[in-house]
């Protein structure tokens, strides 16, 4: 049974920092494309980043330059550094797979999803 399992959130001041990490259980997911989406206060889940296997990362604009995702195979983790944080980055922050070395901004791309932690920037 896969599991993925996120933690790291928390309140934050404007400004601030938090690191989340999504441990991956089941099976192995270094050959597949990690996600990070959120979803804010009566808004749609939104795509926040991905890591593919070669990887190649991508962001959506509003967090470029802010956060980072990374991955420690050996750990079968994700993680996402934010930086700067901004009241807009309060959410509840999910990580997804893929079941493919690749994957995009699309919800669709992905397999599997965590419960999420939530993210709480005061201003």
């Amino acid at each position: 049974q896969v599991q993925l399992v996120e933690s790291g959130g928390g309140l934050v001041q404007a400004g601030g920092s938090l690191r989340l990490s999504c441990v991956a259980s089941g099976r192995t997911f270094s050959s597949n494309a990690m996600g990070w989406f959120r979803q804010g206060p009566g808004k749609e889940r939104e795509f926040v980043a991905f890591i593919r296997s070669d990887i190649n990362t991508g962001y959506t604009d509003s967090v470029k330059g802010r956060f980072t995702i990374s991955r420690d195979n050996a750990k079968n983790t994700v993680y996402l550094q934010m930086n700067s944080l901004k009241p807009e980055d309060t959410a509840v922050y999910y990580c997804a797979a893929a079941s493919r070395p690749w994957a995009t901004q699309r919800l669709t791309d992905y397999t599997y999803w965590g419960q999420g932690t939530q993210v709480t920037v005061s201003s």
